[in-house]
């Protein structure tokens, strides 16, 4: 999964069977510091994302899959997703060690 920040919208007038209605929305992906990471793309937005949004993407299969109605449409970037909280530990920061809890390890 990818990170993108919505930019803005793209227009189409004509689209493929099976992708009508599906917004279109132009992304900058972005890396887990959120810096640009590369050029502007355009992806199928199926979660309603707005202009300014933190979203999560998917590319090849899994964006076709994401599709509502039709799967398998040509489809190679979708939003899956809006992004309400983000945490990023320190690079080699991680707590390997299992919280009591309901899992069968406590």
């Amino acid at each position: 999964m990818l990170f993108g920040r919505v930019h803005g919208t793209a227009v189409c007038t004509v689209k493929y069977p099976g992708t009508e209605g599906i917004k279109l929305l132009v992304v900058q992906p972005l890396n887990k510091d959120l810096e640009p990471t590369d050029v502007l793309q355009v992806a199928a937005d199926v979660v309603q994302a707005g202009i300014g949004d933190l979203c999560v993407m998917v590319r090849s299969r899994e964006a076709a899959l994401a599709m509502p109605e039709i799967q398998f449409v040509p489809v190679d970037l979708a939003l899956v997703g809006i992004v309400d909280e983000l945490f990023v530990r320190p690079h080699g920061d991680f707590d390997y060690t299992l919280k009591p809890g309901s899992t069968h390890y406590t």
